[in-house]
């Protein structure tokens, strides 16, 4: 550039405005950002602006030096009334197209980086407010668990400090810890007493149950009364936070007190009127996934993938036996009616008789029938027969003294869920993973119900009330059935926040409980 005139050289060649893109009548150059452009355009972006219209820097008039060229020779200015005139304006406002155009794609460059920023800090604070959330809810829950076990540590008297007394006293042997009883699987076989046993309380049972006949019991809430049960507690702090979920669910007949097992390997047993925990039981390696109480006795059985059996002392909160019976996950635990002996199953195809007042496996035997695993098992009422299910949809009818299967039900299609026996004996329920309740007539050896659920409904728990009359039905939500001809829906209740995985009623009906994967326990009953 001549620095004396303030202008540049002559140049032929072609020049370029880097607005309209065009060869410029009267080109000029920026000496801020040394582009070219037409000058007309340039002066009305500096009016408007006042920068550059590349890099954005301050520009004046006084900062352009125009550019010698070859003259153009321009046309006379043409009138208003003539195609000169029409085409002098279309190119007025093609000018001005391509300045706004121009100004357009600037703002649009700077808006979606604004944009693209403002996402990444609305990202990043998604982010801390989840983890605090999360921290809170732990806090929370850890924080309703404690409150129960400093509100039964606070009951506890505490003794006195002993006063140091300087006397020689002969030193006691130290007294060994108690130590846990493990039973070898070595079964010892059926002995005649035991068969005996059986037979006399199936006799007995059987007489009681022709007594009570099939009218309903006095003090059982009817339909109409069951309809109107609602929740009146929920107890959230029982297992651990980390490993979310309880996972089945027992009820102690003779007290208020309830037993639950979980996803975090523990047995909680939970005083319903007091409201508090009265001790965790600890000792299994993976999830509790049966837990059964004991009728007469303070004594729970717990069953567990970990394929072992434990038989739990309340009071002394200790594990009197842990038999190890099958070789794969235990699948199912049942309670024989004596209260002496119980029924387990595993997915090795096993189910094997167990003495739980001396830990000792009586009999295992193994279902030859199939190539699959066992799901779950039930002793009947009257305690000679009981039931299987197998993860290929088959439900079987076991005699127990012939150690045969007596028969075979059907018609499920993917793994037994569930099975449960009516306490009059008649009837049996079972699901699977296919969206339906079958009801079997024991005694005539057939299905007279199908009690179709809704679409994706997998059940996770049935159980009967004691009087046979009513079936409870635990998955997404928590259903009750009255068991007629026509098996209608009594009441359905939906407070849980995940799905419900066992359920149970109190004494006559007085109260039914539940449990979830959202770890509550729930009682429902009338107000």
């Amino acid at each position: 550039i001549n620095a004396e005139y303030g202008v540049a050289p002559p140049c032929n060649m072609a020049l370029i405005c880097s607005l309209s893109n065009e060869v410029p009548e009267e080109p000029v150059i920026s000496l801020t950002s040394k582009h070219v452009f037409e000058k007309r355009l340039l002066e009305k972006y500096i009016t408007e602006n006042g920068t550059d219209p590349i890099n954005g820097e301050p520009l004046s008039d006084e900062q352009i030096v125009p550019i010698n060229t070859t003259p153009v020779q321009r046309p006379r200015p043409p009138t208003a009334t003539s195609i000169p005139a029409i085409l002098k304006i279309l190119q007025d406002e093609w000018d001005a197209c391509m300045l706004h155009s121009y100004t357009l794609r600037q703002q649009l460059q700077m808006t979606r980086q604004e944009l693209s920023y403002a996402l990444y800090q609305h990202d990043a604070a998604c982010r801390v407010i989840a983890r605090q959330d999360k921290e809170v809810t732990a806090a929370r829950e850890a924080l309703a668990t404690l409150k129960p076990q400093a509100a039964l540590a606070a009951q506890q008297p505490v003794a006195p400090a002993p006063v140091p007394v300087h006397v020689a006293v002969p030193a006691e042997p130290a007294r060994p810890e108690p130590m846990e009883v493990e039973t070898q699987l070595v079964p010892i076989g059926l002995s005649e007493e035991v068969l005996q046993q059986l037979q006399q309380t199936h006799v007995k049972l059987t007489s009681l149950r022709k007594k009570r006949g099939k009218e309903m019991p006095e003090g059982l809430p009817t339909a109409q009364q069951l309809k109107h049960y609602t929740q009146t507690s929920s107890h959230p702090g029982l297992h651990s936070a980390s490993l979310p979920g309880i996972l089945c669910l027992d009820l102690l007949p003779n007290s208020k007190r309830t037993v639950t097992g979980g996803a975090d390997r523990n047995i909680v047993v939970f005083d319903k009127e007091a409201e508090k925990i009265v001790c965790t039981l600890k000792g299994h390696t993976k999830k509790v996934t049966n837990v059964v109480a004991h009728p007469n006795e303070k004594t729970i059985i717990s069953a567990s993938p970990d394929t072992h059996l434990r038989i739990w002392d309340i009071d002394g909160e200790s594990c009197k036996h842990t038999l190890r019976i099958h070789d794969g996950p235990v699948t199912g635990l049942s309670l024989h009616p004596t209260g002496d002996y119980m029924l387990s199953c595993s997915a090795d195809q096993h189910w094997g008789f167990s003495d739980i007042g001396t830990g000792k496996l009586l009999c295992k035997v193994a279902d030859q029938s199939v190539s699959h695993g066992l799901t779950c098992c039930q002793f009947h009422p009257d305690g000679l027969i009981f039931g299987t299910g197998t993860s290929d949809s088959l439900v079987k009818i076991w005699d127990f003294k012939e150690q045969k299967s007596a028969a075979n039900f059907p018609g499920h299609s993917g793994p037994i869920s569930a099975i449960a026996f009516s306490e009059n004996g008649y009837y049996l329920a079972t699901s699977a993973d296919d969206e339906v309740v079958k009801l079997w007539d024991l005694r005539k050896l057939r299905n007279f119900k199908t009690i179709s659920l809704d679409d994706k409904y997998t059940v996770r728990g049935l159980t009967f009330d004691n009087s046979g009359h009513y079936l409870a039905v635990a998955g997404p939500d928590v259903r009750v059935y009255q068991i007629s001809k026509q098996c209608d829906l009594v009441v359905t209740w939906d407070a849980h926040t995940q799905d419900s995985t066992d359920v149970s009623f109190g004494p006559d009906v007085n109260y039914v409980a539940s449990v979830s994967n959202d770890r509550t326990l729930k009682f429902y009953s009338a107000n």
